[in-house]
C-alpha cells in the first residue's frame, strides 16, 4: 500500500486537535486525525469536562429538588444512586462525540483510529488496536495528546478505595466519607459536588491556601463557603504514605495527622501524555510533567511540529486548547500570529457555586502599583437570585481610579461562568472598557446581569 501524504497530522481529537483539523480543512489543506481512543472527543468529552460538568449539574439539581419548600412531600421519596446520577454525563458524551465525529465527515477530515509514533521528523506510524500499522507522511503535525491524572509509583491505584479524576466516574455508589488530596480546581470541584451528595469529605490542600491564583476575595469566599457546607478544608499538608485496606483508606500525612474514609480521590497534578509518541528521537525531550516547551506560535524546537493543549502546559483549559490548535494552523497558514490572544483569557471553575474570572487580581493590581478601585454587588441583593434562591455569592469589579478603565471582573455564585463574559466583552472594546458603561447600559429587569450596573455604581461611590 503506498504511503499517504497530508499537510498536515494532528495526534489527537480534543478540543486541541478539533480546532487545528477544522482550520486546517477550512482553508486547503489536506489533513488527516490520529485518535487512540475507540471514539473522538479526547479526554474533555469522555473522562474530564463533560462529564464531571454533567455530573454536578444532576447533583446540583437533586440538591434543589431536595431543599426546595414547595416540594417537601416529595423528598423522602427520591433516592438516586451514583450510576443514575452518571446517566445524564452518558447521554451528553453520546451527544457531544455523535456532533464532533460529524464535524470531521462534513470537513471530509479522516480519522485514523489506532496511537502514532514518530518515525522521523516528517513520518507517522499508527498502530490500531486489532494490531495492524501504516505509515503516514506530513509537512507539519500538532501533537495535541492531552494528558491524564498524574500516578505516583507509590501509591496502588488498582485498589477500588483510591481514585483519581477519571476512575471516580466509574464509582458504584456514593461513599458515606471521602478524602480528596489535592485542592485544585480539580479537588474543589469535586469536594463540592461529594459535599452536595451528602457525603463526609475531607480537602487536603498542599497550599497555605485555596487556589491561590484567584482573587483572594474570591478565593476566601469559596473556602468559607466549602466549610459551611460541611467540608474539613486542612491546608499545608503533605502525604507521607496511603493505606488501602479492604472497609477503609487511610491517608497519612508528613504531620503525623491520618484521615480515615470510604474512598481517597487523588486530585494532585496531571501529566502530559508524551510518552510513546517517538519524540526523544527527534530532540523533543518532554519535562518532568510531560509537557513539551512551545514558542509564542504553539511550535516546538522542531519548526514542523506543533504541540497544543494539555500537553504543552498552562493555562490547560478546554477553551484555550480549541483556540491554540486554531492559531497553530494559522502560523502554518500565514506564518503570523499574535501572542497577545489569551490577555482576556476567562477562567472557569465548576464548584457549587461556580466561580468565575477575566483579567487582573488586586494582588497583581497591587503588586504593579496601578491605582485601582473595587465595586461589588451581593447576590442576595438582586431580584432575580432572590428568585431562583441562588443568592451566595457576588460580582466585583476591579477598574482603575483615574481613567475607570475595567481592569479585572470576578464572578462567585450560581452561572458565574456565564455572568463573566459580559465583563470579558467590555474589556475587549476600546470604546467599551469603562465602568460608566455598565451605569448607561440598561439591563433587562430582573436578571443577574444587572449585578453589573450595581457594581459599577458601589465602585463609583468608592471614589474620592
Amino acid at each position: 500500500m503506498d504511503m499517504k501524504h497530508y499537510d498536515l497530522a494532528v495526534i489527537g481529537s480534543g478540543p486541541g486537535g478539533e480546532g487545528a483539523a477544522m482550520m486546517a480543512a477550512k482553508n486547503g489543506l489536506k489533513a488527516v486525525v490520529i485518535e487512540r481512543h475507540f471514539d473522538v472527543g479526547g479526554g474533555c468529552t469522555h473522562w474530564g469536562t463533560i462529564p464531571s460538568k454533567a455530573l454536578r449539574h444532576a447533583v446540583k439539581t437533586l440538591s434543589d429538588f431536595q431543599n426546595e419548600p414547595l416540594l417537601s412531600e416529595f423528598r423522602s421519596s427520591l433516592r438516586l444512586s451514583f450510576p443514575q446520577l452518571l446517566t445524564r454525563a452518558g447521554r451528553v458524551i453520546e451527544q457531544q462525540v455523535a456532533l464532533r465525529r460529524r464535524f470531521y465527515e462534513r470537513n471530509r477530515v479522516p480519522v485514523l483510529a489506532g496511537s502514532a509514533r514518530f518515525v522521523d521528523a516528517q513520518t507517522l506510524e499508527v498502530d490500531s488496536s486489532l494490531g495492524s500499522s501504516q505509515k503516514l507522511r506530513a509537512k507539519h503535525f500538532v501533537v495535541a495528546a492531552g494528558s491524564r491524572p498524574y500516578r505516583p509509583p507509590d501509591v496502588d491505584f488498582n485498589h477500588p478505595r483510591v481514585r483519581d479524576s477519571d476512575t471516580i466516574l466509574q464509582l458504584a455508589d456514593s461513599p458515606h466519607a471521602i478524602t480528596i488530596y489535592g485542592a485544585g480546581v480539580i479537588g474543589c470541584e469535586y469536594a463540592s459536588i461529594f459535599v452536595k451528595l451528602g457525603c463526609k469529605v475531607n480537602l487536603v490542600n498542599t497550599q497555605d491556601r485555596l487556589l491561590s491564583f484567584l482573587d483572594d476575595e474570591i478565593a476566601e469566599a469559596l473556602s468559607y463557603h466549602l466549610r459551611e457546607q460541611g467540608v474539613i478544608v486542612r491546608n499545608n499538608e503533605q502525604y507521607a504514605r496511603i493505606e488501602a485496606r479492604a472497609d477503609d483508606v487511610v491517608l497519612h500525612l508528613k504531620s503525623g495527622r491520618r484521615i480515615k474514609s470510604d474512598l481517597l480521590l487523588w486530585a494532585n497534578g496531571r501529566t502530559g501524555n508524551s510518552d510513546g509518541l517517538g519524540l526523544e528521537a527527534l530532540g523533543l525531550k518532554p519535562n518532568s510533567r510531560g509537557q513539551l516547551a512551545v514558542n509564542e506560535h504553539y511550535q516546538t524546537s522542531q519548526p514542523q511540529i506543533y504541540a497544543v493543549g494539555d500537553i504543552a502546559g498552562p493555562p490547560a483549559l478546554a477553551s484555550a486548547a480549541y483556540d491554540q490548535g486554531r492559531f497553530a494552523v494559522e502560523h502554518i497558514l500565514t506564518g503570523g500570529g499574535s501572542s497577545e490572544r489569551f490577555r482576556l483569557l476567562p477562567s472557569g471553575i465548576y464548584t457549587i457555586p461556580e466561580i468565575s474570572s477575566v483579567g487582573k487580581t488586586e494582588r497583581e493590581l497591587q503588586e504593579a502599583g496601578v491605582p485601582y478601585e473595587m465595586g461589588h454587588a451581593q447576590f442576595k441583593s438582586l431580584a432575580r437570585a432572590q428568585m431562583t434562591g441562588e443568592t451566595v455569592g457576588m460580582l466585583k469589579i476591579l477598574f482603575h481610579a483615574e481613567t475607570l478603565e475595567i481592569l479585572g471582573v470576578h464572578c462567585f455564585g450560581d452561572r458565574a461562568s456565564e455572568i463573566v463574559h459580559i465583563g470579558q466583552t467590555a474589556m475587549a472594546s476600546p470604546t467599551l472598557n469603562n465602568l460608566r458603561y455598565f451605569i448607561n447600559t440598561t439591563f433587562n429587569y430582573p436578571t443577574m446581569a444587572e449585578a453589573y450596573r450595581v457594581a459599577a455604581h458601589n465602585g463609583l461611590n468608592r471614589l474620592a
